[in-house]
């Protein structure tokens, strides 16, 4: 629906973000009959399109690649007259009814809005953990754990986060290496005393990731190791490695919504805890862009399931 007079175009529901906690309010939604829109932004599928294989969401008995759960739950939607569009959401106005959402190319107005923005891991900034990553190099224990049975792998951080981790991973690895690139940890004491006590896990500590190496046939990528360089003597050595994991922290996509929307010091979205309101009426939020805690797929579609049933409710309470 379009506003000729200001050249808005109207919709029931606006979904900002896509990935499990998107594609599923928008399932919810279209069969609601609310007809959403969902603006997809710089990562159609979310972070699970860089994911290669996933074993661990329901209903795929042998696994699916990450880009192709996605695609199937975009259709799901489409088929009950969910759409997508491919913009980035640059500004929004929650101030007035119906709300504004601005991307580079339109501008929309929506009588209601769910965030699934998601969150993006903390990465090295280095290139070759682009190119292996989902082929030897993580940034979720609990999804890619489970590939490296019996494997020496590396988990890189400092934080409670890399000592869960890598107490984690020792069910599968055969050792795990914690890299911290400061002699100290930030992690609190009883998870680093935990990681100590774990007869599987090393630490290499003044030591940053230089580079990681592999081997390439074809499509096929393969790690092998990497390169770590001393903090203090700037010296290198190669390490023949398995996996590398990077536990160094996750952002929430919510910069958007600064000033505008209550969040945790992390950037984290604040919910009314059971639900997915925010602070302003009409607003919800789901999946990573709310979760530090758990952030898989299968949670993310739950909460985005959740945010497209109170939207539904908040509308018709509307009427």
């Amino acid at each position: 629906m379009s506003d000729n007079k200001n050249n808005i175009i109207h919709h029931h529901v606006a979904i900002i973000g896509s990935g499990p906690a998107g594609f599923t309010a928008g399932l919810y939604a279209a069969r609601a009959n609310l007809k959403p829109v969902i603006f997809e932004g710089l990562q159609p599928g979310g972070q699970l399109t860089i994911a290669t294989e996933i074993e661990n969401y329901p209903g795929f008995e042998n696994g699916i690649h990450g880009p192709q759960l996605m695609e199937i739950i975009r259709k799901q939607g489409e088929r009950f007259g969910a759409k997508s569009i491919f913009q980035e959401v640059t500004a929004v106005d929650f101030t007035t009814r119906p709300f504004i959402i601005k991307t580079y190319e339109d501008t929309y107005s929506a009588d209601a809005v769910i965030i699934a923005t998601g969150a993006s891991a903390k990465l090295l900034g280095i290139e070759s953990e682009t190119k292996y990553m989902g082929f030897g190099v993580s940034a979720c224990a609990t999804c890619d754990g489970f590939f490296f049975k019996g494997l020496k792998i590396i988990v890189v951080g400092g934080g409670d986060t890399a000592m869960e981790e890598a107490n984690y991973l020792t069910k599968f690895a055969s050792e795990v290496l914690v890299v911290h690139r400061r002699h100290e940890f930030r992690a609190s004491k009883i998870m680093t005393e935990r990681a100590h006590k774990n007869p599987k896990i090393k630490f290499l500590t003044n030591k940053v990731v230089k580079e990681i190496l592999g081997t390439e046939e074809g499509n096929r990528k393969t790690m092998t190791g990497v390169i770590l360089q001393d903090t203090i003597d700037l010296s290198t050595q190669q390490y023949d490695i398995d996996g590398l994991f990077i536990a160094i922290g996750h952002k929430p996509n919510t910069d958007l919504f600064k000033g505008i929307l209550d969040m945790d010091e992390t950037g984290y979205l604040k919910v009314k805890p059971g639900t997915t309101l925010t602070k302003i009426p009409g607003v919800f939020a789901a999946g990573d862009v709310t979760d530090k805690i758990y952030r898989q797929a299968v949670t993310a579609a739950g909460s985005g399931c959740m945010a497209a049933i109170d939207a539904e409710r908040w509308l018709e309470e509307q009427k």
